[in-house]
């Protein structure tokens, strides 16, 4: 089939956004689906790699749980862009019209998610706080420590601060109270000398927690947020994604058209 140059353009544009994504999707997918039928390999592998920081990650329930997502994130990936690219290789409008109608549906719950969280502030607030409370609920240290730990840990050594309003909420945790030992708050809480090791400046800090020694009775909560709001990047970055999510849409649907229109030429 013959194009003009417009379509011609439109239609590869598509194709190498979508094919770029389809690989990426397949790497992710396969990724996750590595870690989730033989983990013990990449524990070897990272063993091999003598660092506390790296030795976290080395936890079955921490690579248990990121094959989860990887295939989650992986398998979106690869639909979406297998529609996409496909539908628009074969000009079949069927498939572009359903990769533009999942495009329009996610677009329509990311607009709906962003108003009814400016609209709900408070009650989102509140919400986020309550979720964040259940994922602390589970926190510990050593052997059991899992990748919401590791994520905790790696906010708290990052922002300098310590469980969500303060280093309270950790007493919520069952794992925490049997896996703490004599400790008051974890490492992670206490002022560092080493982030990447999670090396507290003061010995006694996890034992004798100060606020010359610690963040203590600084919460994650509100210096994230706070954090969140000073960063311009990804405020630009998300207005990029939607853009670019709206040109895909344009796209698909425009090229759903242009093909019924050649195909009537023909008839």
């Amino acid at each position: 089939m013959v194009f003009d140059c417009g379509v011609w353009c439109a239609k590869y544009l598509l194709c190498i956004f979508n094919f770029i994504f389809f690989l990426l999707g397949t790497i992710i997918f396969g990724a996750g689906l590595w870690l989730a039928v033989d983990k013990h390999s990449l524990i070897a592998l990272l063993k091999l790699v003598e660092s506390e920081r790296i030795e976290q990650f080395t936890q079955p329930q921490v690579i248990e749980q990121l094959a989860y997502v990887l295939l989650v994130i992986g398998a979106i990936m690869f639909f979406m862009s297998f529609l996409g690219y496909l539908g628009a290789m074969r000009e079949s409008r069927c498939l572009l019209s359903t990769y533009g109608t999942f495009l329009v549906l996610l677009l329509i719950a990311e607009i709906v998610a962003v108003g009814l969280a400016a609209f709900y502030k408070e009650k989102v607030r509140a919400e986020s706080k309550n979720f964040l409370q259940t994922t602390i609920t589970s926190y510990s240290l050593g052997e059991d420590m899992d990748a919401t730990s590791l994520m905790w840990n790696q906010l708290m050594g990052n922002f300098g601060c310590c469980g969500i309003n303060d280093y309270r909420d950790f007493d919520g945790s069952p794992a925490w109270q049997n896996s703490k030992g004599n400790r008051t708050i974890p490492e992670a809480c206490c002022i560092l000398k080493d982030v990447a090791e999670m090396v507290p400046r003061d010995e006694d800090c996890v034992t004798n927690p100060t606020e010359s020694n610690s963040f203590f009775m600084k919460g994650c909560y509100e210096v994230f947020t706070d954090w969140l709001i000073r960063q311009r990047e990804l405020i630009i970055g998300v207005i990029v994604v939607g853009i670019a999510h709206l040109v895909l849409i344009i796209l698909a649907f425009a090229l759903c058209k242009a093909f019924a229109k050649y195909h009537d030429m023909r008839l």
